[in-house]
C-alpha cells in the first residue's frame, strides 16, 4: 500500500469515527447512559489525533488534542457533560470533519481559513480546561481517613545491577543515580554488598554493586529507563511502576488502538515495559529448556504486576477477535461495484439471447445447457445485487443530528424515534433519498410539531416526536416520516388551492388529492416565513426527486393529531425480476413483485372494470393507452397488480412469463412519458418498455371511479365470471414458470 493509499484509508476511517462520535454525543444528549459513550467519544478523538500525527497533519493533531483534553476531563469526572458542552463537542466534530475534508481536497498542508474558523472553538474548549478546580469538591462530609499505606506504595521501584566492566568502561555508577535524582526524588537507596568478594580478592576496577531504589517523581517509565542508556549493555535494570498506578495502566491498555497482538508489544505500547526489559525477557524465554509464557515470566520476575498482565491478555484477545472480523470483510470502491453490476446486466441480456436461440434450434442438449447457464447467471445477479444492498439505518441515524440541531434552533423539545433500520435497499437509492428525507423531517419539525406551551394546552406531552420508519412491501421499500404535531389543515389547503387556481371552486376532492396539493410548486399555507421553510419551495422538489427514482410520495393527516408522509421506492434501480406481456407485436415488462395473479379477461358489459371474485377491479387496456395497432387477440388476459394497497388490472393480448430485466434509462426526450418507467433489451435485441405500475393504477382508478359507481348502482346486463387462466394461456404461463411463482 502506498502512502497515498494509506492516507485515503485514514480519511475513510476518520469519517467513520466521526459518525461514531456524533452518535455517542447525541445519545448522551438524549439522556442515555454516558459512561461507555464518553469512552467511545474519547477513543474516536484519540485515534484520529494519533493517525493524523503519523501523516504529519499537525493542524488536525493540534485541534483534536484540545478536544481530547476536554473529553479526558469529562471521563475523569472533572467536567460535567451538559447540553452546552455536547453542542460544543458536536461543533468540534464538524470542524474535524471539515479539516479532514480539507486534507482530502488540498493535501496535508494547513488551511489558514479553516484554522481561523476553529480558533473560537479552541477558545471555548480552553475555557472549560481553565475552569477546572484544582481538586474535586467534597460530595460528602469528611470521613475518617483510612490508615496510610507504606511510603513505598506510591514509589517507582528500580532494581539495578551494574555489570563488572562498568568501571573499566569509564562509567561512574553514582553519576547515574545523581542523574536519576534530577527527575524526582530517591526516597530509599539500598546498596547490595552480597556480591562483594573478600577484601584481599577485591579488584578495584571491577564493579560488584547493586541497588534497590524507591523513586518518586513525575517521570515516565521510558524516561527512567533512558537514564541508563549509556550502560545498557553493562547492567540489568527492572522498573516496577507504583502500585497505585496499576488501574491507570489497565485503563491505558483498554484504550490502546487495535494494532498489536503480541502481549509484549501491548505492554510496550502502553508504557508498562521498556524495550530493554522486553528484549531481556524474550532472551530468557528462548534460552529456557521449558519456556514459560511471557506473561508468567513478567509476573514471576516482578517486572509487571499481575492485574496489568491480565488486562494486556484481555486486550490481546479483543484485538485478535477484531482482526478476525476485519479479515471477513473488505472495502470495495463503489465504481468497481457499479461496473460489476453493468457487466452482470450485459450477461443477462446475452444469456436471454442464447436461450432464444436454443429454443429455436430445438436442440435438447443446447436447451439444457442454456437453462443451466440461466440459473447460474441468476445466482450471480442476486449475489452482485446483494453487494449493493445497504441498510437504511445509516441514513436514518444521521437524522439524530438534524433533529438535535433544528430543535435547538426552533426552541422546541423534539425527539426522534426510528424503526426498520435493518431494512435494505440499493446504495444508489440511499445516496439520492437523503436530501428529500431531510426536507421532510425539517418541514415536520418547523410546521408540524407545536411549541411546548401549545402542546401542553392541547393535552399533549411537552416533547414532540418525529418518527422515521422503513419496511418492505410489494417489491418496494416504504419510508414513513411521522409527526405528532398539529396536522394539516384541510380547508386551508383547499382554500389556498382555489385562490391560486389550482382547483376549481365547488369541485369535490378526496383527502389524498387535497393533501397532495402541498407538493405543487410554490404552494404554502404557512402564516410566516422562517429560515427553515414557509416559502413554498422544497416540497415540489421532494416529489420530483422521488419520482425520478421511480418512486411515489403520499400524505395522510389528522388535524390536531399529526401527519404521515409515505415515500415508496424500488429496492434497486439496476436489475429486477420482470413479467413480460405482449400487446400486438410490442412487449412490455411488469415488475414481478407487483404482480398478484393473472386471470382471463372478462368485463362488465360497457364498463372498464371487472368483477374479481365479488370485488370491483378497475383495469386499463394497454392497446388503447399506447395506441398499439392491429386487432386484439381472441383471448385476452388481465394481469392483476397491486401497489400501496390498491389493485388494478392490465389488459394484454399474451402472457410471456417471467424474465430477468435489466433496467435501461430512457432518453431525455422520453423521460416524462406517462405510465413508462424505463426500458429493457430482450434476447432478440428488441426493446421492451417497463410499465410504471403506480401510474397505471392511478390512471385506472381515475378512469374507472365514475364507471364503478354507476356499475354498483345498477345490475349489469351481462356478467361473466372471472376465472383463473386455462387452456393455451395457462400452458404458456406454466412453460415460463409464471404460475409457479404466484
Amino acid at each position: 500500500m502506498t502512502l497515498d493509499d494509506a492516507l485515503q484509508t485514514f480519511l475513510a476511517e476518520g469519517g467513520e469515527l466521526l459518525e461514531e462520535m456524533e452518535a455517542a454525543l447525541l445519545s448522551i444528549d438524549a439522556g442515555g447512559d454516558d459512561g461507555e459513550a464518553v469512552n467511545a467519544i474519547f477513543r474516536a478523538a484519540h485515534t484520529i489525533k494519533g493517525s493524523a500525527g503519523l501523516f504529519g497533519i499537525d493542524h488536525v493533531v493540534a485541534f483534536t488534542h484540545v478536544a481530547e483534553s476536554v473529553l479526558d476531563s469529562v471521563r475523569l469526572g472533572r467536567l460535567a457533560l451538559d447540553g452546552a458542552l455536547v453542542a460544543l463537542l458536536l461543533a468540534c466534530r464538524d470542524h474535524i470533519g471539515a479539516l479532514l475534508a480539507g486534507v482530502q481536497s488540498r493535501g496535508v498542508a494547513d488551511d489558514p481559513a479553516l484554522s481561523a474558523l476553529g480558533a473560537p472553538l479552541v477558545a471555548r474548549l480552553q475555557s472549560y480546561l481553565d475552569e477546572q478546580p484544582a481538586a474535586p469538591p467534597a460530595a460528602a462530609p469528611p470521613q475518617p481517613q483510612p490508615p496510610q499505606p507504606e511510603e513505598g506504595a506510591d514509589n517507582w521501584h528500580i532494581s539495578l545491577r551494574f555489570g563488572a566492566e562498568v568501571l573499566r568502561n569509564g562509567m561512574d555508577p553514582m553519576s547515574f543515580l545523581r542523574y536519576l535524582g534530577t527527575f524526582g526524588r530517591i526516597v530509599t537507596l539500598l546498596t547490595l554488598e552480597r556480591e562483594l568478594p573478600p577484601l584481599a580478592e577485591l579488584d578495584p576496577e571491577v564493579c560488584h554493586l547493586g541497588f534497590e531504589i524507591a523513586f518518586r517523581g513525575a517521570a515516565s517509565r521510558a524516561q527512567i529507563d533512558g537514564v541508563f542508556d549509556f550502560v545498557r549493555d553493562d547492567c540489568r535494570i527492572r522498573i516496577v511502576p507504583p502500585r497505585s498506578k496499576i488501574e491507570e495502566y489497565v485503563r491505558l491498555l483498554s484504550e490502546e488502538p487495535e494494532r498489536h497482538q503480541m502481549l509484549g508489544e501491548v505492554l510496550l505500547r502502553a508504557g508498562t515495559l521498556t524495550e530493554a526489559e522486553l528484549a531481556a525477557v524474550l532472551r530468557e524465554q528462548a534460552a529456557a529448556a521449558a519456556p514459560q509464557p511471557i506473561g508468567a515470566m513478567l509476573v514471576e520476575q516482578g517486572i509487571v504486576a499481575p492485574p496489568v498482565v491480565e488486562a494486556a491478555l484481555a486486550r490481546q484477545n479483543q484485538v485478535r477477535e477484531a482482526k478476525t472480523l476485519e479479515g471477513s470483510s473488505i472495502r470495495v470502491d463503489a465504481a468497481k461495484l457499479d461496473h460489476l453490476i453493468n457487466l452482470v446486466g450485459e450477461l443477462i441480456i446475452t444469456t436471454a439471447s442464447a436461450n432464444l436461440i436454443a429454443r429455436r434450434a430445438r436442440h435438447p442438449e443446447f436447451q439444457e445447457c442454456s437453462s443451466t447457464l440461466s440459473a447460474l447467471v441468476e445466482e450471480v445477479r442476486n449475489s452482485a445485487l446483494q453487494l449493493r444492498m445497504v441498510k437504511i439505518g445509516a441514513t436514518f441515524g444521521r437524522f439524530q443530528r438534524v433533529v438535535h440541531d433544528v430543535a435547538r434552533e426552533l426552541g422546541k423539545d423534539i425527539g426522534l424515534v426510528i424503526s426498520g433500520e435493518d431494512t435494505e435497499l440499493d446504495k444508489t437509492v440511499v445516496e439520492k433519498i437523503g436530501d428529500p428525507l431531510t426536507h421532510l423531517v425539517r418541514n415536520a419539525m418547523d410546521h408540524g410539531i407545536e411549541a411546548v406551551d401549545v402542546r401542553l394546552a392541547r393535552g399533549k406531552p411537552a416533547q414532540g416526536t418525529i418518527g422515521l420508519h422503513a419496511y418492505h412491501d410489494s417489491g418496494t421499500i416504504v419510508m414513513e416520516v411521522r409527526d405528532d404535531g398539529g396536522g394539516l389543515k384541510r380547508e386551508r389547503i383547499l382554500a389556498k388551492a382555489i385562490e391560486r387556481g389550482l382547483v376549481e371552486a365547488g369541485r369535490s376532492l378526496g383527502d389524498d388529492e387535497i393533501y397532495g396539493l402541498i407538493f405543487e410548486p410554490g404552494f404554502s399555507t404557512a402564516e410566516q416565513v422562517t429560515n427553515l421553510s414557509g416559502r413554498g419551495v422544497g416540497m415540489d422538489v421532494v416529489k420530483r426527486n422521488i419520482t425520478a427514482l421511480r418512486g411515489s410520495v403520499g400524505v395522510a393527516s389528522v388535524e390536531g393529531a399529526g401527519t404521515t408522509v409515505t415515500v415508496r421506492l424500488p429496492l434497486t434501480l439496476a436489475i429486477i425480476n420482470g413479467f413480460q406481456v405482449g400487446v400486438g407485436k410490442s412487449v412490455f415488462v411488469v415488475p414481478l413483485d407487483m404482480v398478484e395473479e393473472c386471470v382471463e379477461f372478462s368485463a362488465v358489459a360497457g364498463h372498464d372494470y371487472a368483477d374479481l371474485r365479488g370485488a370491483i377491479l378497475p383495469f386499463i387496456r394497454l392497446r388503447q393507452l399506447f395506441d398499439v395497432g392491429g386487432a386484439a387477440s381472441a383471448r385476452q388476459s388481465i394481469v392483476v397488480v397491486k401497489y400501496a394497497g390498491q389493485r388494478a388490472g392490465i389488459v394484454v393480448d399474451t402472457l410471456l412469463g417471467e424474465s430477468q430485466t435489466v433496467i435501461k434509462p430512457l432518453g431525455k426526450i422520453f423521460q416524462r412519458l406517462d405510465c413508462i418507467s424505463g426500458s429493457s433489451i430482450l434476447g432478440s435485441g428488441e426493446v421492451a418498455l417497463i410499465l410504471d405500475v403506480p401510474a397505471l393504477i392511478r390512471a385506472s382508478h381515475q378512469d374507472g371511479a365514475r364507471a364503478g359507481q354507476a356499475g354498483a348502482a345498477a345490475e349489469p346486463a351481462a356478467e361473466a365470471d372471472m376465472r383463473y387462466m386455462g387452456g393455451a394461456a395457462s400452458d404458456a404461463l406454466r412453460g415460463n414458470g409464471a404460475l409457479g411463482a404466484h
